[in-house]
């Protein structure tokens, strides 16, 4: 259900054209929902002096609800005032009637509507072809929609060319100038993590003033990426939003959207792929408002800092949580040449003051080619209990002479498996 709302009250004509009495009217108006009927319910207490004076009144008044009387909002519809609010991502509707005012007939009308952006024109016509013919008191009517993808200044040009009887050809035009707001404030944070994956946290405030429902929103990664929507809570046989079952969003409240994004198998053994990789994904917002109206954003694609792994990255393929004191545990390494040439390495272990490598330290890894892994199986053990990070590893190209130094590496937490006795 839509209805009319005039679109604005200061139309412009040319200047040329305003000068001469026009046989055609041209009226134009905003299609748009109207709003739930909302008053203000008074009400008092038995013991008061007006009694029941109050709830009697309310219970007659036919805009309340039977049995709700004192709820804000009512049963009957209110129609649009003024021009409303056009948001970015809503589709934009208007309906355009050319009226015959005069006593004789007009040939050849051409209604034609363009919308004049700070960066383009469009056409919103849905014909460009003129009607034959328009008898008195006759008029000819047009429906225009228009999802809107710029916020700003626009202006909806409507012109009209037609014929007298006497053939004369005349034209006018009209400009109806309106701005489009921003509905949502978009901010993303990125964390990169060891194991390649790329955490993206997105905030998404509502800047209107009037609440929305967020019907979806969602992450379209990049052709490297596979995601992982971190949003739900898995609970029995199905999933829970962390939102609650409705998810609203009030005017200038904040939610958070947390993804996880993976590389694709084909490219998660490419580093040099991988390093240069700063795009994303973009995201994907539809939202509801009054009565279901219906809005829709796309971010462009987002953009992160690609991390530095510099020649050659050492991370952690395997790793426990919590080990004994003094304990040896294995961890596993994987060596990836990040460089554009072959590299011989070299790998030394150096004890800390809590961490002890077991095994032989300065042993030959052999030659690593450009984009190629190498995964290791080492040994350690810690002699300090707590929270205790993985230091000391050192790897050196032999061809270049150059060391490479890998501290807190990973943390693990150390506790003692003995319980001394109660005393």
């Amino acid at each position: 259900m839509r209805v009319k709302g005039h679109i604005s009250t200061a139309d412009k004509m040319d200047v040329n054209q305003a000068k001469q009495e026009h046989l055609l009217a041209l009226k134009v108006m905003r299609l748009t929902k109207p709003t739930l009927f909302t008053n203000m319910p008074v009400t008092c207490e038995d013991r008061d002096l007006p009694g029941d004076l109050f709830i009697r009144l309310m219970k007659d008044d036919p805009s309340t609800v039977k049995g709700a009387e004192t709820l804000i909002l009512g049963e009957m519809l209110t129609l649009p005032q003024n021009f409303g609010n056009i948001f970015l991502g809503e589709t934009f509707s208007s309906y355009i009637s050319v009226h015959n005012d005069s006593n004789q007939v007009v040939k050849d009308i051409l209604v034609k509507a363009d919308l004049q952006t700070s960066s383009q024109r469009l056409n919103l016509s849905a014909s460009n072809s003129a009607v034959s013919e328009l008898k008195p008191e006759c008029c000819i009517d047009d429906v225009i929609h228009h999802e809107v993808k710029e916020i700003g200044t626009h202006i909806l040009v409507c012109a009209v060319s037609y014929t007298t009887q006497s053939g004369e050809k005349l034209y006018f035009r009209k400009f109806f100038k309106f701005q489009v707001l921003k509905p949502l404030d978009v901010k993303t944070k990125f964390y990169n993590a060891e194991t390649d994956e790329v955490f993206l946290e997105a905030q998404i405030q509502n800047i209107t003033t009037s609440p929305m429902f967020m019907e979806k929103v969602s992450l379209e990664p990049s052709m490297m990426y596979n995601v992982t929507e971190l949003n739900t809570v898995a609970a029995e046989d199905e999933s829970k939003s962390t939102f609650g079952k409705m998810s609203y969003l009030q005017p200038l409240d904040t939610r958070q959207y947390l993804y996880c994004l993976k590389p694709k198998p084909e490219f998660a053994e490419k580093a040099g792929v991988l390093k240069g990789v700063t795009v994303i994904g973009k995201l994907d917002i539809v939202w509801k408002t009054n009565l279901g109206e219906r809005g829709r954003l796309q971010t462009s694609q987002l953009q992160r800092m690609a991390p530095g792994y510099g020649d050659v990255r050492l991370s952690l393929e395997l790793i426990p949580d919590t080990v004994n004191l003094e304990e040896p545990f294995d961890i596993t390494c994987k060596i990836t040449n990040c460089s554009e040439r072959t590299m011989d390495l070299l790998l030394e272990m150096c004890n800390t003051r809590s961490i002890h490598w077991c095994g032989v330290s300065g042993r030959q890894l052999g030659k690593l080619s450009p984009s190629a892994s190498l995964s290791i199986p080492l040994k350690v053990l810690s002699s300090v209990q707590g929270l205790q990070s993985i230091s000391g590893l050192r790897l050196t190209d032999t061809f270049l002479k150059r060391t490479y130094e890998y501290d807190d590496i990973a943390q693990v937490c150390v506790v003692c498996p003995y319980t001394s006795p109660e005393s």
